[in-house]
Parts: structure tokens; sequence; C-alpha cells
């Protein structure tokens, strides 16, 4: 892979050392001089399907598990949809205070900050054993409070934030922080309190501990003004010569090549098709040259009731010129796949 993450000069390499810089001083370092929070992130992203949802709680009948929102490598095993998926196995290991990240996959809606590949960042700090009782729920969610909102000021300066409640399988209470920046409320992270049926599977019971987890795109395009997800995989140096490590630097857009719009229409199947099946049929096919997907017509027929459905693709590519006979080309490719593999009728 790119290995975004290690990349010098690049935004998302700027963030995550910024959160990693922020724990190294929040911290004392142990006696052994290492920093307490064990930075992680050259994890292998194929995970086993029961470390990445059944041990952090995650139902059964959730969502996240389905074919069409989660790469599904074999029957055993997926691409991690979230770095959580490494929590339980960390806490097994021993560490006890760790920052996670890594790029993470999911079928998901096209457009210009929906990637199937992105970045994340999980936190995870357990509490030091103090006599005999943990701290309370009470404790942990006050220390968890205090340590993300410094984070958040290391990264974002000093900014007006409000914690909103929220519902995550894996920890009681959840929490999102969000920031004022931009004259607009932002949400920032999801955290709370670890869940205690996850800490007593991870053999840590008689503790307490907090998590938190980020993407590390969404800090970036706000941070950077970069206006389109596909932008941080780009080679062309008019992207890359902008940034410098440790300076948030505002984008200067370089180009604007003008969009190539194709619409499909089908007939829907009786059952069984989803619309993540359909944009990754698409982005197979044109790659970063799709800009956006999106669902401009349904209708169901009087007659008939069967459903027809019409999607407009937009074709653009970061850095030229796209002919009208390659974009004809992929739309056709595009065509008979959909077909093919989604079981539709074209219209």
């Amino acid at each position: 892979g790119r290995d975004l993450l290690s990349q010098p000069n690049h935004p998302l390499q700027i963030i995550k050392t910024k959160i990693f810089d922020f724990f190294d001083a929040a911290y004392p370092s142990r006696a052994d001089g290492a920093p307490q929070f064990e930075k992680v992130d050259k994890l292998d992203p194929l995970v086993p399907i029961h470390q990445a949802f059944d041990e952090i709680l995650i139902p059964a009948d959730h969502v996240s598990r389905s074919f069409s929102d989660t790469f599904y490598y074999d029957a055993n095993k997926v691409l991690r949809p979230h770095t959580s998926a490494h929590q339980t196995e960390l806490i097994r290991a021993g560490k006890t205070a760790f920052l996670c990240a890594g790029d993470v996959y999911r079928r998901d809606e096209i457009d210009q900050t929906h990637y199937p590949v992105f970045h994340q960042m999980e936190g995870v700090f357990i509490f030091p054993e103090q006599g005999d009782a943990a701290p309370s729920k009470e404790e942990a969610e006050a220390d968890l409070k205090r340590t993300l909102e410094g984070m958040v000021r290391a990264v974002f300066g000093d900014v007006e934030m409000r914690w909103v409640g929220a519902y995550f399988p894996f920890t009681e209470p959840s929490l999102e922080l969000e920031i004022f920046f931009n004259d607009e409320w932002l949400e920032v992270l999801g955290a709370g309190v670890i869940h205690q049926t996850i800490m007593d599977n991870c053999g840590v019971g008689n503790h307490r501990g907090w998590a938190f987890g980020l993407g590390i795109e969404r800090l970036a395009m706000v941070l950077f003004d970069i206006p389109d997800i596909r932008l941080f995989w780009s080679r062309d140096e008019r992207f890359s010569e902008q940034f410098r490590d440790g300076v948030i630097t505002k984008f200067k857009p370089y180009s604007k090549y003008p969009p190539c719009l194709k619409d499909i229409s089908f007939w829907l199947p009786e059952s069984g098709f989803h619309e993540n099946d359909f944009y990754s049929v698409v982005r197979e096919i044109g790659g970063d040259l799709i800009e956006r997907v999106e669902l401009i017509d349904a209708f169901k027929h009087p007659k008939t009731n069967r459903d027809s459905q019409c999607y407009r693709i937009t074709f653009r590519s970061m850095d030229r010129s796209l002919t009208n006979a390659e974009i004809d080309e992929m739309q056709e490719d595009i065509r008979a796949q959909v077909e093919s593999k989604l079981a539709v009728e074209l219209r």
C-alpha cells in the first residue's frame, strides 16, 4: 500500500503526528523512558471477523456486518472496517495505553467526502490499579473529556466545544465531541468508557478504561481546506509540494478540469439490490476518475409495480482533461458489469 500515514509532508501524516505529539507531552514517560501511550500503526488490515465485530459487542444483525458495507476476504476474515478491530487484541497483549492508526475499508457512497479506503485512529487508556477499587465511570468520563479537549486544542487551536450523548455498542456511556469551526458545528470524534463486558473478556475486569476514535481525513479536509478526498492519494507534485511537516497550510487549488456527466437507468430485481454494490461496480471500473454518483430519479411502475432508478455519474480527473472516447468506453463497461453482476435490467 501507499502508507499515507507515514509519508513525510503529507496532510494525513501531519495530523497523525500532531495527535501523537500531544499524548507524548500530556502523559509522562514510563520508568523505561518510553512514552506512556504506545504508537501502533503497522498492523495487518486483514482481521478475524469475530475481532472486528463480536469482541467489541457489535450485534449480529448490525448493518456494518453486511456484505454491502464491509469487504469480506473469506469466511473468517475482513478488511478492517475500523481501527477498533484491534482494541481487544492490543488489550490482551498487555497494552494499557495506546494509539492505533491505520487504513480502514468500507463500501460506501461515492462523493467528495467518501472513499473505500480511509484512515482512522483509535486511542485507549486503562487506568492503573489504585488500591482496591477502579475509578468510577464518572471519574473515567471526566478524565476522558479533559484529555480529548486538550488534544482537540492541540490540533484546532482554542475552539468552542460541546459534548453530545451518543450510542456505541462498545462504550458506556458514549459521547461525541463537536467543535465550532468555520461557522458551523463539526463532529470530530466518538468516545466513551469501555464497556465492562469487553474489559472482563480481555482479563482486565478489575480495571476501568476509556477509548476514542476519529477519522483522520475528516480532520485534514477541514484543517487544510482540501475539497475532495481523492486528493490525498494524488501523486501530483502540485498537491504534495504545498505541505510541510508540522504546519497547517491551506490548500490552493491548482486546476479544475471540466466534469463529464453520464446517466444510467435500470429496473431493479425483486430483491437483493443494494446501492453500495452498485457504487462498488462503478468504482472498480472508473477508479479515481469517478467524482460522484447520485440518485436523480426513482419511480414505481403503476402497472407492474417494478422499481426503476436513474443515477448520474460524474467523471472528473484531478490532473487532466478526460476525452469523450475514454468516458464512453468506461460507461459502456459500467452498464455491462452492472447488468451482469447485479441482475438489473437496463433501460
